[in-house]
């Protein structure tokens, strides 16, 4: 069921599937994407698990209250990461698994490095940890900015297909459901969009590359062996924390929940079930 729940100057929408007195999972969509992202996941893990999916700032239903109060710096990785502990609190969850894809994998990983005491699992899918070098992330985040632009002033259903011409996506266009997840995309407000872009870009946060040897929490990361970049990324982080364990999936491009969905759930499941073996 959809629910809503009012935090600082904002309602933040979620979905919640499964019964509450079970162990918890959250659920953190990637940009453009919404609290129904994980559902063909959560109708399989609901069986066991808790599931909560929320619609990050700038996305999906969450709604500004006062726009006045609408400052650009609450969507942040850091403010983005309060607003999940806050959430959490508010539903009374004191420690929970955690799903984060792409974007929201990013936000997963601040959460864990520096709010571990939430979370005992943490699966990553399609993730980085930020760009370490300053003028790689200047360039992304001119880049991110142009794009954001685009948002506020291009046709957005114009602006999603070209979004979905991308390397990474080549292999998710061939999906037969791939115009069903265009038209999820859609409910989305361009303007909230390119706030949540500009904001929440990976040319915009600190690079978490130098925290992650910290890590305290085992990691799942989970890739598709067609999204090159990413397998790289992948292992590059694997190394570098000693918490982490790296799955690359055959034949399967960057969002593998979708081109996957049972065989994305049955991975975090087995990872998750893991907990109980400790």
């Amino acid at each position: 069921m959809e629910l809503k729940i009012q935090i600082d100057n904002y309602f933040f929408s979620y979905y919640a599937e499964g019964a509450s007195h079970n162990p918890p999972i959250l659920f953190l969509h990637g940009f453009m994407g919404d609290r129904f992202e994980f559902t063909q996941t959560m109708s399989v893990l609901s069986k066991r698990y808790y599931c909560v999916a929320i619609d990050l700032l700038g996305h999906g239903n969450t709604e500004v209250i006062d726009r006045q109060k609408d400052r650009d710096d609450n969507y942040t990785i850091q403010s983005t990461a309060n607003f999940v502990i806050k959430f959490l609190d508010l539903l009374r969850i004191d420690r929970c698994f955690l799903v984060g894809y792409s974007m929201g994998g990013r936000v997963a990983l601040y959460l864990a490095l520096h709010f571990p005491k939430y979370f005992s699992r943490v699966v990553l899918e399609s993730a980085s940890a930020g760009l370490s070098a300053i003028a790689e992330r200047s360039d992304r985040l001119d880049r991110d900015r142009q794009l954001a632009t685009k948002l506020e002033t291009d046709d957005f259903k114009a602006f999603l297909e070209k979004w979905y011409q991308q390397p990474i996506f080549a292999h998710l266009r061939s999906h037969p459901n791939f115009e069903r997840m265009l038209e999820q995309r859609l409910h989305n407000s361009p303007t909230q969009l390119a706030k949540s872009l500009r904001n929440l870009s990976t040319g915009m946060q600190p690079s978490l590359w130098e925290k992650l040897p910290t890590n305290q929490i085992p990691l799942l990361l989970l890739v598709g062996e067609l999204d090159a970049k990413f397998v790289q990324i992948a292992r590059q982080m694997t190394q570098s924390t000693k918490l982490a364990q790296l799955e690359v999936i055959a034949s399967c491009g960057h969002n593998i929940h979708w081109e996957f969905p049972q065989l994305f759930a049955e991975k975090v499941q087995i990872f998750l079930n893991n907990v109980s073996s400790e």
